[in-house]
C-alpha cells in the first residue's frame, strides 16, 4: 500500500474530531485541585490523547492532542497562559506514542508495542509537565527543594493521571480501531507519511 505524502480532508478531520475529543474531555471530566505552585488536576483528556496516537499514528495523533489541549487552556482563565507549553507538550506526547505504536510495519495492532508506546508518550508528558512546574518556581526565585516540595501535589496528579491514561488507552484502541474497520475506514488508519 502506498502511503501519501500529505494531509487530506481526511485527515483534517480525524484531527479535528480527536481533537474535540481531547478538548471534551478534559473540560468536563476532571477534577481541578489548587497546590501552592498552581492548578493542576485529575482528567480523562489524557486517556484520547494516547488514543489518538494509538490509532491514527504520531502526526495527526499529536496534533489532535496538542490542538484539543491548548484549546481547552486558551478557554480557561486559569490556564490561558500556558497554551503554547500545553500545545507542544501534549502533541510531542501522542507523536512519541503513535511513532512508537506505528513503527516499521507495525500499524497501532500490536499490544505489547502499544502498551511500550503509551508509556513512552505519557512518561514524557509527565516528566515535561513535572520539569517545566518546579522550573517556573526556581526561576521565580524557590529553592530547588522548595520548588520541589511545592509540586508534590502535582507529582501524585500527574502519575495518577499517567497510570490511568497509559492503562484505559492501551484497554480501548482495540476496540476503537475493530469499530473504525467495521466502518470501512480500516485502510486509511495508517498514518500520514511526510
Amino acid at each position: 500500500m502506498e502511503h501519501k505524502s500529505k494531509f487530506s480532508t481526511y485527515d483534517v478531520v480525524v484531527v479535528g474530531l480527536m481533537g474535540a475529543m481531547v478538548f471534551v474531555t478534559t473540560a468536563f471530566l476532571k477534577i481541578q485541585i489548587p497546590t501552592p505552585a498552581g492548578p493542576t488536576m485529575f482528567k480523562i483528556g489524557n486517556i484520547f490523547c494516547l488514543l489518538a496516537g494509538l490509532l491514527f499514528g504520531g502526526l495527526r495523533g499529536g496534533l489532535a492532542a496538542g490542538i484539543g489541549s491548548a484549546l481547552y487552556d486558551l478557554t480557561n482563565p486559569v490556564f490561558v497562559y500556558d497554551a503554547p507549553w500545553t500545545f507542544i507538550r501534549f502533541f510531542l506526547m501522542a507523536f512519541l506514542c503513535g511513532l512508537i505504536a506505528h513503527w516499521g510495519e507495525h500499524s497501532g495492532e500490536d499490544n505489547r508495542l502499544n502498551l511500550v508506546a503509551a508509556i513512552a508518550g505519557s512518561g514524557f508528558s509527565t516528566s515535561f509537565y513535572l520539569i517545566k512546574a518546579v522550573t517556573e518556581l526556581v526561576l521565580e526565585g524557590s529553592a530547588f527543594d522548595a520548588a520541589v516540595a511545592a509540586c508534590s501535589v502535582k507529582m501524585v496528579t500527574s502519575g495518577i493521571n499517567a497510570v490511568l491514561a497509559v492503562a484505559a488507552s492501551v484497554l480501548i484502541a482495540p476496540a476503537c480501531r475493530k469499530a473504525l474497520v467495521q466502518a470501512g475506514l480500516g485502510e486509511r488508519l495508517n498514518p500520514v507519511k511526510t
